[in-house]
């Protein structure tokens, strides 16, 4: 039976389509091959005597050059018009256009006029060209973003007086700064879901949300993990999470971040301070050895949330959730006072850091004058400069005769909350400046504990609080520190092994001081102090000087220094002793920047 005609339909077709595809493809090579190589007979017959070298081709320039609003400019080939606008100080309106994220070009607020185009072009999405002559603010521009704008306020409701994002929302600055007209739709807007929960840490007012789409791209291109989208269409059309699933991952928070409206809120800051109320300092977190930049948004001496500031050799524009609450711990289970004589089951008594210090002197300074044995431990959490300040310390003892021994120490490394992304498996800040100033031939906690049971060491130094081993684990290790002859412990957190000391140092946590951090690529990074530190802590490198200016290891007020003169001094000894290294030469390019004030958050312009 011969085959049905119908059923060689698709076929040939198919066999066409695969035929005239071959076909393209070997007149491409065939072309590709005959510019780029000789034929077989030219390349066999000698060339003409008097034939000129062909001129090379000129090189292509990595700027391109165009007018924007009637002005030359030149920006960097591959930049998008938008980028090109806001570079050279030309305000263009955007909602759905994020640096860190692809784009998409669905909110049509950053029209613009090019030549040649009878359409008003997305400047998001369309490239830079040479000769380009590009216009921003014609009549027929501001009306199409009015209309935008106007289209996206259709169903939002305008209820800003309560809007957990007020002061810092992207379509309430340009509703004012566009627009301020009201409505004149007639029908009832359409109603959506409202405080709907998403995930362990977000919440969703569906009305609020203008379908930009930013959270779900970072979702998808951030965190590798697709778990939000788009459900229904039309004026209906929500977000949602994917099915089966929940807003859950170690990113999720940058959804908050680069939410340009009230959509998506922190369960863990919604409804707790005004954006207007807070005020940013720039820092570091301190959360892991990534280095993250962060802004510190803290108000009436008390951090209300961490977030993060662009830095493209680091974190670019994002940080994770863990980091974000690292806020949290700063007043944890903090010291406020200084203990002295509680170590080997004794009670011991709070006393004032003075006389905690006088303490600790009169006993280091007989240790050293008979050449015992002295432990020093380069806390991974603390900064440099306290560091720097403990190295020179060292020195000093050292040359005074005693026996010290330098170790590293700071948290557990957890490689289970670490991933290709930010996370870093070492969750300190400040390992790889610990490392450096410390020294070769420091040793590790490990070989703390060897010291400690082979009974090596008379008394210990302890820069930090932090040890490698576990909160179920760390008493039976802490016992071993009862048979120092003196244990000074400079600590932020209260902890079992702190209480062993003899004495106790209240230290400031990383939010109270300026400083600096090295990350684990070497990058010297500063922190700012952003709130008062808690009762009587002080930062480590001022009980590092007050300690060895009563014991006698340094001269006078020579030590009474800044943490910016730490630095400068810091950046100079250990360019000239350091070994080289990556992080010897990050030092050598490091600078200590300048003196900055918190400032308050202005309207919409730290977020969104």
């Amino acid at each position: 039976m011969a085959e049905d005609p119908k059923n060689q339909i698709k076929p040939s077709i198919a066999e066409a389509l695969r035929d005239t595809r071959t076909a393209v493809q070997d007149a491409t090579r065939s072309s590709v091959a005959a510019a780029t190589t000789a034929a077989p007979v030219a390349a066999a017959a000698p060339a003409p005597a008097a034939a000129a070298a062909p001129a090379p081709a000129a090189p292509v320039s990595d700027l391109v050059s165009l007018k924007i609003d009637g002005r030359e400019v030149q920006v960097k080939r591959g930049t998008n018009l938008l980028e090109a606008c806001l570079q050279n100080g030309v305000d263009v309106s955007y909602f759905c256009y994020h640096p860190g994220l692809s784009s998409p070009a669905v909110c049509r607020q950053c029209l613009v006029e090019v030549n040649g185009q009878t359409k008003l072009v997305p400047s998001c999405y369309t490239p830079v060209a040479d000769k380009m002559d590009v216009v921003t603010a014609s009549p027929r521009v501001l009306q199409a973003r009015q209309q935008m704008l106007e289209f996206t306020l259709v169903n939002h409701p305008v209820d800003c007086p309560i809007c957990d994002k007020a002061g810092e929302c992207t379509l309430q600055k340009l509703y004012v700064d566009w627009d301020a007209k009201g409505s004149r739709s007639s029908v009832e807007k359409v109603h959506k879901p409202k405080v709907v929960d998403l995930g362990p840490t977000i919440v969703l007012d569906a009305e609020r949300c203008i379908l930009c789409s930013r959270c779900i791209r970072v979702c998808d291109e951030v965190a590798g993990q697709p778990q939000l989208t788009m459900s229904v269409r039309g004026d209906r059309e929500i977000l949602t999470v994917a099915p089966g699933q929940q807003l859950d991952n170690p990113y999720s928070l940058n959804t908050v971040d680069v939410c340009p409206v009230g959509a998506l809120t922190s369960k863990d800051f919604r409804f707790t301070m005004r954006a207007w109320e807070l005020y940013t300092t720039p820092s570091v977190c301190a959360g892991c050895s990534t280095g993250c930049n962060i802004e510190v948004h803290h108000s009436q001496g008390e951090m209300w949330r961490l977030v993060p500031r662009e830095n493209q050799q680091v974190n670019k524009f994002w940080m994770c959730d863990e980091g974000r609450f690292t806020y949290k711990e700063v007043r944890h289970r903090r010291y406020s006072s200084a203990r002295v004589g509680q170590g080997k089951g004794l009670p011991g008594q709070l006393v004032s850091i003075d006389k905690a210090s006088a303490y600790a002197a009169e006993r280091l300074k007989k240790i050293v004058e008979t050449g015992g044995s002295i432990g020093v431990v380069f806390g991974a959490q603390a900064t440099n400069e306290a560091l720097f300040g403990l190295r020179q310390l060292v020195e000093k003892m050292t040359a005074k005769g005693a026996t010290v021994k330098r170790y590293v120490s700071g948290r557990q490394d957890r490689p289970d909350r670490a991933d290709k992304i930010l996370r870093d498996a070492d969750k300190n800040p400040n390992t790889q400046g610990a490392k450096l100033l410390a020294g070769t031939g420091a040793g590790d906690f490990a070989a703390l504990q060897a010291d400690l049971k082979a009974g090596k060491l008379k008394a210990l130094w302890m820069v930090g609080e932090d040890v490698p081993v576990g909160e179920d684990t760390l008493p039976t290790v802490a016992a071993l520190f009862d048979s120092l002859e003196l244990f000074i412990c400079q600590a932020v957190h209260d902890t079992a092994l702190v209480r062993r000391a003899q004495v106790q140092l209240p230290a400031a946590a990383w939010a109270e001081i300026d400083g600096s951090f090295t990350n684990k690529a070497g990058l010297v990074q500063r922190i700012r102090k952003s709130v008062e530190p808690v009762g009587d802590a002080r930062s480590h490198l001022e009980l590092c000087s007050q300690i060895s200016r009563k014991a006698g290891l340094i001269d006078g007020d020579k030590w009474q220094v800044s943490a910016r003169q730490a630095f400068l001094q810091m950046v100079g000894v250990v360019t000239q002793s350091a070994e080289p290294s990556t992080a010897s030469a990050n030092f050598a390019k490091a600078e200590w920047g300048r003196e900055l004030l918190p400032v308050q958050l202005r309207f919409a312009n730290s977020r969104g």
